[in-house]
């Protein structure tokens, strides 16, 4: 494995720019009527199956991130 996973930052860069590009675009354009970040949520967690789902979610990928094997956002194993 390479020393620098250079391919692995570059996917967690665009997953967090996309994120921050769609929070910034709703909140400076209000009357596009798009939904920001905090609004798809509170949509989700109106509902106690919505609320269990994100919850299940949640840990699934803190599990597969954090915990099994410790393989951290697509490093190599600890040795």
């Amino acid at each position: 494995m390479a020393d620098h996973p250079v391919a692995g930052y570059l996917v967690w860069a665009v997953l967090f720019g996309a994120l921050f590009g769609w929070e910034a675009l709703t909140l400076a354009r209000p009357e596009a009527g798009l939904p920001t970040l905090s609004d798809a949520m509170d949509a989700v967690m109106r509902y106690p199956v919505g609320r269990w789902v994100l919850f299940a979610v949640w840990l699934w990928f803190g599990w597969h991130t954090f915990v099994r094997g410790w393989h951290f956002l697509l490093r190599g194993p600890v040795e």
